[in-house]
């Protein structure tokens, strides 16, 4: 595809444009939903409960069927399993733009989780194979991926409330649908197909439906603790489920002629180091995101539209880290950018133990500048060690395993975050500087795993 080592050919820069086209429009959903909540529950006559469900359908239906949207595409091809991600999507967008009622809203939103669950380790798969050949592209060109992410996650609260001034809330499901079509005709155009599985892989169904309890189990304990506390039978119940069913995946994955994730994966450093480190960071961003948003929506008064002009540093800050981040992988390996992003991430964490109830915004700007920093410079080479740790035909897997390990520590961290900083506006301020302190430490963490667990040689396979 290319003659000269580390230069984008013209037909590569497609297939990652294509490529990143489900990544923005599976961002996008993550946060262009949030400003609209207010005016779907006046026209919907919803409570705050199921507007909560409006947003956790979504996260929870992605979170568990990442992992058996990759054996898919590992099994069938994942280009094709890409386009079908598309197609779901969209039909599913069409469901909530045209939804008569919250349970009709609620259930086309888990839809719509089951098509980002196709789009995202696809799209990583796919980018994987049109780069195998020159490990220095495959940093760049996920580098360029993660930051049409950024993108999207920075532009999706002000797209959201310009799109309701002028259209109403419908409008932001329903824009998805041009998107997709796009996303669709430049895959068609031009992404070749990557190889599936060698042999006859079989689809392991029942591995897949322990995992899918597992992880349901688990992220419905999460969510639902907040407003129920430990002793509610939803929330202990999701845990035992956890327990019984994650026990019972492992033991049916190391007995079972044909995985759907062969343990093995985990005996190799880079691969369990790199995801271990990949939950360490979505659990303190995520967390750290939902308490900020309490600290200036109730500390600071601001409008949800205020909020989020006043993250589009941190978020928009990872544009140019992620392009920075596939040039310092070609060069270095992943290793070092993940060991020093991870660290200064957990600088700008711990600046935000400087926040009072009269801090202003800019006293916030140098570590909305420094985390994305940080954070974009490590998520790209992370990405990388993964992919190159597997051989290119369970490349959906592994980054579905990935995927789905981020969102499970999200979740968690909003939930852990969520409790500190609850309990009314005179308990914010107080446990945003824990939320912060203990995300700074988690960092450095990850930053000690990085130099413990990633190999220091970069591998092409």
């Amino acid at each position: 595809m290319n003659d000269k080592p580390g230069v984008f050919s013209p037909l590569l820069a497609w297939i990652v444009t294509a490529t990143s086209f489900s990544f923005v429009v599976v961002q996008l959903d993550v946060t262009i939903v949030n400003v609209a909540l207010p005016r779907i529950g006046e026209e919907l006559h919803s409570g705050v409960d199921t507007l909560q469900w409006i947003v956790d359908a979504y996260t929870l239906a992605f979170a568990v069927l990442l992992l058996s949207a990759g054996v898919l595409g590992d099994r069938f091809g994942s280009r094709r399993a890409y386009q079908l991600g598309f197609l779901v999507f969209a039909l599913a967008s069409a469901a909530c733009g045209l939804a008569p009622d919250a349970a009709t809203l609620i259930a086309a939103r888990a839809v719509q989780g089951l098509g980002a669950a196709l789009l995202v380790p696809n799209s990583l798969a796919l980018l994987n194979h049109a780069t195998a050949h020159e490990s220095g592209l495959r940093a760049r060109a996920v580098g360029l991926w993660t930051a049409s992410g950024a993108i999207s996650i920075a532009a999706g609260p002000v797209i959201g409330s310009l799109l309701m001034a002028s259209l109403g809330w419908r409008s932001i499901f329903l824009v998805n649908l041009p998107l997709c079509a796009l996303g669709m005709w430049l895959t068609q155009h031009y992404v070749q197909p990557a190889p599936a599985s060698p042999g006859k892989r079989g689809l392991d169904p029942l591995g897949q439906v322990l995992v899918i309890l597992a992880l349901t189990g688990l992220t419905a304990a999460v969510i639902e603790y907040r407003s129920r506390g430990l002793g509610h039978p939803l929330v202990w119940g999701g845990l035992l489920t956890t327990l019984l069913t994650g026990a019972g995946f492992i033991w049916n994955e190391a007995r079972t002629a044909a995985p759907m994730l062969p343990l093995r994966f985990f005996g190799m450093p880079n691969f369990s180091a790199a995801v271990v480190f990949g939950v360490l960071l979505n659990f303190s961003y995520y967390g750290m995101l939902f308490a900020l948003t309490l600290y200036l929506q109730q500390a600071h008064g601001y409008s949800a539209l205020q909020a989020g002009l006043a993250y589009l540093p941190l978020t928009g800050g990872f544009f140019f880290s992620n392009v920075l981040a596939g040039r310092v992988v070609e060069r270095l390996g992943s290793r070092p950018p993940m060991i020093f992003g991870a660290c200064v991430g957990a600088i700008g964490y711990l600046l935000l133990l400087r926040l009072d109830a009269h801090s202003s915004w800019w006293t916030m700007l140098p570590a909305f500048l420094l985390i994305p920093a940080g954070m974009g410079l490590a998520v790209p080479a992370m990405t990388t060690a993964i992919l190159a740790s597997v051989e290119r035909h369970w490349s959906g897997t592994a980054s579905a395993v990935l995927n789905a390990a981020r969102q499970a520590g999200g979740a968690i961290g909003v939930a852990v975050f969520g409790a500190l900083v609850g309990g009314g506006a005179e308990h914010i301020v107080t446990g945003l500087g824990h939320a912060a302190l203990a995300s700074g430490v988690l960092l450095l963490l990850a930053a000690v795993l990085a130099w413990l667990g990633i190999h220091p040689r970069r591998t092409t396979v």
